[in-house]
Parts: structure tokens; sequence; C-alpha cells
């Protein structure tokens, strides 16, 4: 098995998510996505935390404005829009059944931690609960394997190919 293609994350790369989260990052492993301009847009975060806790979003939206784009959406009702389109269509329903699984591949190659095994994130298999976390995968493991993912950035008002980054004021960091 192949681990998960992402950069192993630089103390640059920390601040930079820290500043984005406007808290220290916490268990980041790589960076699974990047703007445009080369700041982190997605981190990979190991399945358990240093302090213990046990955390399933292996794929996680450290983009500030990617992540207010999601939650607009969220706050407009895409999610129980994209839950009534799974039950309406079974090839999206096994799309994102498959989506599911390749998270949870991801995530085993990062470690097992018992108390999260076979939860995914985001909702996944059956209902869209997260477009911030279906996003990041999708980010992550690029076009066509989260369809939902997919979905929410084609309606979102962010694009990943426009470069959207504050200053982090980091400049002092290295590489």
């Amino acid at each position: 098995m192949t681990r998960p293609p992402f950069d192993p994350p630089t103390e640059r790369d920390i601040a930079i998510v820290s500043a984005q989260l406007g808290r220290p990052a916490r268990g980041v492993v790589g960076i699974a996505a990047r703007c445009v301009c080369g700041a982190p847009t997605v981190v990979a975060t190991a399945p358990r935390l240093d302090d213990g806790t046990p955390f399933p979003t292996t794929y996680y939206l450290s983009h500030p404005v990617a992540t207010a784009a999601m939650s607009t959406l969220e706050a407009d009702g895409v999610m129980a829009e994209f839950t009534e389109l799974l039950a309406d269509d079974a090839a999206l329903r096994d799309a994102y059944a498959a989506a599911h699984d390749s998270y949870l591949a991801d995530r085993a190659q990062l470690g097992h931690v018992d108390e999260i095994d076979g939860i995914s994130a985001g909702g996944m298999p059956t209902r869209v609960k997260c477009l911030h976390a279906l996003a990041a995968h999708a980010l992550a493991t690029g076009p066509g394997v989260n369809p939902i993912g997919d979905r929410a950035l084609d309606r979102g008002s962010w694009s990943p190919q426009v470069c959207e980054c504050a200053d982090y004021g980091i400049d002092e960091v290295a590489e």
C-alpha cells in the first residue's frame, strides 16, 4: 500500500496553517492540497492527535476563504440538497460510497485508531454532513474521487485556481 500523496509540512506550512486557523495546528502530517500561490489549503492530519484524541478528519480544509465558501453553502441548505441527490441517484450513491472507502484507505496508511474504525468524514457514505470535509477530500485527491466534494467546490464562491490568501505575517519563518 502506498502512502497518500502529500508533501510533508515545513515549519512555514505549519505557521501558515496556524495563522489560517487562528490557533496552533494540531496533528498535521502533510499538506494535501495547496493554493496556486503555494500556501496550504488542505492539511492531512494524523488519526490520533498528540494528546491521544482520535481524529477522523484526515483531510482538513484550512484555507479561510475556502472554509467560508463551504460555510455559506451549508447555511444555504446545500447539504440537504446533496443528501436528497444521494437518495435519488444510485450512481452518485455508489460513487460516494467509493469516496468513503478511499478516505478510509488513505487514513489507514497513516495509522489505525479503533475508536474511529469505519468512520470517514462529512457524513460519508450515506449522508452529507460537512461540506468542509468533503471539499477537503476532493481537493486532496483530485476531481472524480469525491463526487459531493466536487459538487461543493463547483457550487462555492471560492476557486482553487485563484489565490485569495491573506498576508499570514510569517515572512520570517523559513521554508
